[in-house]
C-alpha cells in the first residue's frame, strides 16, 4: 500500500517548505501592488523625472498671473473719460456696492438722503479729496475730476438725488511756439 499514489497528498512536505511558499506568495503580491499603482500614476509625476520644470509646464503655470487684469495704456494718448457707471463698477462697487466702511450703499435713498442734502459740490469735494475711510477718487488716482463727478453723479441720483451731469472742460487751446 505505502507504493500506491495518494492524490490528496501536498506539494509542501515540510514547515520549511510552508514558510518559503507564505514569504514567496506575499512577496509576489507587494511586488503586484507596487508595480500597479506606478501604472496608474506614472502621468502624475512631481518629483524626479517628472517635467514640472520645463519652460512650458513653467509658463503654463505663471500665464494667468502675468495676463490677468493688465492692460498696456499709451501715456501720451489722449485720454477718454469714462462714464459715472463705468467707474462706478470698477472703484466705487467695492464699497458702495456693500456698505463697507459706512459707505452708503448704492441705491439706497435712505443712506444718501444726509449726503444729498448736503449739496452736489460737497459730495463732490469729499468724493475728489476724499472722507473719513474712502480714500481720495475712491483709492484710484487716475481718475480724472470730470469722471469722479460723473461717478458722484451717478450714484446719487440712483439714491433719489436729481445732479445734473458735469459738463466736460473743453481742452485748452494750444499755444503757438515763439
Amino acid at each position: 500500500m505505502s507504493d500506491a499514489h495518494n492524490e490528496h497528498e501536498s506539494a509542501i512536505r515540510t514547515p520549511k517548505q510552508l514558510v518559503a511558499a507564505v514569504v514567496g506568495f506575499f512577496g509576489v503580491t507587494v511586488i503586484g501592488i507596487i508595480l500597479l499603482v506606478q501604472y496608474v500614476t506614472a502621468d502624475k509625476l512631481t518629483g524626479t523625472g517628472s517635467n514640472s520644470q520645463a519652460p512650458e509646464e513653467i509658463a503654463t503655470r505663471i500665464a494667468p498671473v502675468a495676463d490677468a487684469g493688465f492692460t498696456l495704456k499709451d501715456s501720451s494718448a489722449p485720454k477718454v473719460l469714462q462714464t459715472g457707471e463705468a467707474i462706478y463698477t470698477s472703484t466705487c462697487a467695492a464699497c458702495h456696492g456693500t456698505g463697507a466702511a459706512g459707505a452708503p450703499k448704492f441705491g439706497d435713498a435712505s443712506a444718501w438722503s444726509a449726503r444729498i442734502a448736503q449739496g452736489y459740490d460737497t459730495v463732490l469735494k469729499h468724493a475728489v479729496e476724499g472722507l473719513r475711510a474712502m480714500p481720495a477718487k475712491g483709492g484710484n488716482p487716475d481718475l480724472d475730476d470730470v469722471e469722479v463727478a460723473r461717478a458722484v453723479v451717478y450714484m446719487a441720483n440712483k439714491g433719489g438725488a436729481k445732479f445734473k451731469e458735469p459738463e466736460v472742460p473743453a481742452p485748452a487751446a494750444a499755444t503757438p511756439a515763439k
